[in-house]
């Protein structure tokens, strides 16, 4: 067995990073790289396969309507719909995981209209559903 003790303190492997960085903002060639960014959004829904499901908004029982749901991370879901939720609205999302029907519920803290093409042709809205 080796007795040898690792100080990670004293390892002299990595660089330490620079304490500041100075950028110019005016730079011409800073500028027109950033021109180019101009309107760029992240879109992460990819990353997920998306999961059809069955959407209870309001405390009712009212009817489920369809939707999908294409992100689940640390208590946030995030769901596709062609239809209007409000901000604040209780909701129930009821969907298959692992061969078994899950049911979360939650609050909507964020709506927008989607922004890809596709979106816009078929009406998509996308929510995001705080976990309780």
């Amino acid at each position: 067995m080796n007795s040898e003790v690792w100080n990670i303190a004293n390892m002299t492997h990595a660089r330490k990073p620079p304490l500041r960085h100075q950028v110019n903002w005016d730079d011409p060639d800073l500028k027109s790289l950033l021109d180019k960014t101009d309107g760029w959004g992240l879109d992460n829904r990819g990353v997920f396969d998306p999961v059809e499901c069955e959407l209870h908004v309001g405390w009712g029982a009212g009817a489920a309507r369809s939707a999908t749901l294409v992100y689940e991370a640390n208590g946030v879901l995030v769901i596709e719909a062609d239809f209007i939720i409000p901000v604040s609205e209780h909701v129930r999302i009821d969907y298959m995981q692992a061969g078994a029907l899950r049911s979360s519920w939650g609050t909507v803290a964020e709506a927008r209209a989607g922004k890809r093409v596709e979106d816009h042709a078929n009406g998509i809205h996308v929510y995001w559903v705080h976990l309780r």
